[in-house]
């Protein structure tokens, strides 16, 4: 299919960027000088692909080689508004707002009715295309960042914590689901190996609740651990959630203390090690 768009573009190339740029600003940008820096060179090399793709004359399928470069700058464009937090609407106003300035030279270039008509089905048609695809791939990018923000809380939220030689704690807060117990395997799994620890203390202190599932999770863990040659101490078990692994018939098979001191001081004896009091030791010595 034939069009004047890719000689429009060239004939009227400044006049057709200020007028998208306007017409940019009046639906969305209207901020720093630094955000309209970059929407500017964004819009100069999109019309640029525009007029390229546009020669080829392919309008039905957007999917063509001819059009990769101009998918490949949307994607771009589209990744750094998700990543911005610019909302889905604010990001398709840098494609469909190219109409109002392209639509306006239409009129002025083309006389016969008939001409002008398809010329303007045609740039609607090419734009309605590549706003889409924005779009779709604003909402992928979307995604992205919420998946990698999602893998990022789960990181900070398993910290494995280096006690002592050969003894790390693992404090737990929040629900433990098969996502976060993946993650919670990977991360004291990969400790225990570059630090050569004999000994793993699990505190369950800041999580909620513990049922059938959450028990089967943390098994999963101990095994691991074990595995790799590490022995496991669960710490943190509340009255509440004793009664609860009780009433549910839950069997940890780990050794279990109140609070991460008790589960510490077990692990120190483990590995060799002990507690020297330097208050009391002076008071004897004083006294004798």
């Amino acid at each position: 299919m034939q069009t004047i768009i890719p000689d429009l573009i060239d004939k009227h190339y400044q006049r057709l960027l200020d007028g998208w740029l306007a017409a940019q600003k009046r639906m969305r940008y209207a901020g720093d000088q630094v955000a309209r820096n970059q929407v500017a060179d964004q819009s100069q090399r999109f019309l640029v692909e525009v007029r390229k793709g546009s020669a080829m004359g392919n309008f039905d399928n957007l999917s063509g080689p001819e059009w990769d470069s101009t998918r490949s700058l949307l994607d771009t464009i589209a990744g750094e508004r998700a990543v911005q937090g610019t909302s889905p609407s604010e990001t398709a106003v840098f494609v469909f707002s190219l109409k109002e300035p392209l639509f306006e030279l239409l009129q002025e270039e083309v006389r016969d009715a008939q001409v002008l008509a398809r010329e303007t089905w045609v740039a609607s048609l090419l734009i309605d295309k590549l706003g889409l695809h924005t779009v779709e791939a604003y909402q992928k990018g979307r995604e992205e960042v919420i998946l990698r923000q999602q893998e990022e809380l789960l990181e900070l939220s398993t910290p494995v914590i280096q006690l002592w030689d050969s003894i790390l704690a693992l404090p737990l807060i929040g629900t433990l689901d098969s996502a976060r117990t993946q993650t919670v395997m990977e991360s004291l799994l990969e400790r225990i190996v570059t630090t050569r620890t004999e000994v793993a203390i699990i505190d369950i202190t800041g999580v909620p609740t513990v049922d059938t599932l959450v028990a089967q999770h943390l098994l999963k863990t101990v095994a691991a651990a074990r595995l790799m040659g590490a022995d496991c101490i669960i710490s943190g078990i509340r009255p509440q959630i004793a009664q609860t692994i009780v009433h549910l018939g839950l069997e940890l098979g780990v050794v279990s203390k109140a609070t991460m001191a008790d589960a510490f001081a077990l692990a120190l004896r483990r590995v060799g090690k002990g507690v020297h009091d330097r208050r009391q030791t002076t008071t004897i010595g004083a006294r004798g």
